[in-house]
């Protein structure tokens, strides 16, 4: 237990170590290491917003293929009525043929549907990710004038 606690406060304190470190370092193109720290922090918020975005977008398409789920299970059961029913033989394949036909553009309907839902999480993850690197390009671009202006 003192052995890990001992770990812990020379771990803390190389970390403060290098952190002052860096903070004396002059690197040319980075005024100081406040202005990395918050870029990564930028970086990280963007990272976590997509994963966000991601991740209800996974809810939602979870919840959706259960309500997909549940309609087919429906469609069987009525296929399964359509087939106990005491009907002449046209009649009851007519009707087989009809609940096969809905069940089916039930299901395609149904996976263009979440296909599209994955589609727009996925873009708009892309475009949180994207914005952040147009961003981050521009801010090294400001550094490098700042640090080096043009005579």
């Amino acid at each position: 237990m003192v052995a890990r606690r001992q770990a812990a406060t020379e771990t803390g304190r190389s970390t403060i170590d290098l952190t002052e470190m860096f903070a004396r370092m002059k690197i040319p193109f980075i005024p100081g290491m406040e202005v990395l720290f918050a870029a990564q922090r930028r970086n990280i918020d963007a990272l976590t917003a997509a994963n966000k975005v991601a991740r209800e977008g996974a809810r939602a398409v979870a919840w959706r293929n259960l309500d997909i789920m549940r309609q087919a299970m429906a469609d069987l059961s009525e296929g399964m009525h359509v087939v106990m029913t005491p009907e002449p033989p046209r009649e009851k394949v007519a009707r087989q043929v009809e609940v096969i036909k809905q069940a089916y553009q039930h299901a395609t309907v149904s996976m263009k549907e979440v296909g599209e839902m994955i589609q727009d999480s996925s873009t708009e993850a892309v475009k949180l990710l994207n914005t952040r690197f147009t961003e981050a390009l521009e801010e090294v671009k400001s550094l490098s004038q700042a640090a080096n202006p043009v005579s």
